[in-house]
């Protein structure tokens, strides 16, 4: 497994828990706002962290740390992906996975081996291809079902997740947000958050580098909205 990126200390990666994490190569997606773009265009830019190294870390910090999120990039793409939360089982870690929902096989797999306790998912849009394949960069219509499966089996699991979605302007309004609602009716929580538009920093298309936050007023309305079809809605 290629670790190309370890954050040692972060309490806002996973709520309510002090964690590691790591960031794993390459995403089958291209969300023209995307931070990570060396992550995900050009990896082998990048620094390998082995994993050993990582792993006396983390046995240093055991104390300190509640679990591991593994995010990238697109962590599922990965066939050793399992293996490296198994490692992580065994030295005691709990395990939280930030993923786009296109490898449900995975994801289930995942779940029903025991070798994750959280799962992160990422709605980009609402479930349709013209929007999904706008908002991710490809053409979606291959992709948004396996999304859509995703979905549907973390709705049906016991699982501890949560769904997300990052708001951009030019990409993302009002009716977006109630059409993403709309389609996980009953979900365990929901999640707004803000894309970061600080100056300067890259994006995958430069232009969106020169866009602005959305304001507070402006994500208090995209809360008012979800909360008309969802219990558990935060911002972050």
């Amino acid at each position: 497994m290629e670790i190309k990126g370890v954050v040692d200390l972060s309490f806002t990666d996973w709520d309510g828990k002090i964690s590691s994490v790591l960031f794993l190569p390459r995403c089958n997606f291209r969300c023209p706002y995307c931070h990570n773009v060396a992550l995900v265009l050009h990896p082998e830019t990048e620094e390998t962290t082995p994993f050993e190294r990582v792993g006396d870390y983390l046995k240093q910090q055991k104390t300190w740390i509640d679990g591991i999120c593994i995010t990238g990039g697109e962590p599922t793409i990965h066939n050793d992906l399992p293996d490296l939360c198994s490692r992580l089982r065994r030295m005691g870690f709990m395990v939280k996975l930030d993923t786009n929902g296109t490898n449900p096989t995975m994801v289930k797999a995942l779940i029903e081996d025991g070798l994750v306790h959280y799962i992160a998912l990422d709605i980009k849009t609402a479930l349709t291809v013209e929007k999904y394949s706008k908002v991710t960069g490809v053409n979606a219509a291959r992709l948004l079902g396996n999304v859509k499966k995703t979905v549907e089996l973390l709705l049906g699991s016991k699982m501890d997740y949560e769904f997300r979605t990052t708001v951009v302007p030019t990409l993302h309004g009002d009716k977006d947000i109630g059409e993403i609602c709309n389609s996980i009716k009953g979900c365990k929580k929901y999640v707004l958050q803000r894309f970061d538009a600080r100056d300067g920093k890259e994006t995958l298309n430069p232009d969106f580098s020169k866009l602005k936050s959305f304001t507070d007023k402006e994500m208090e309305m995209f809360l008012t909205t979800a909360r008309k079809f969802l219990p558990n809605v935060k911002s972050r």
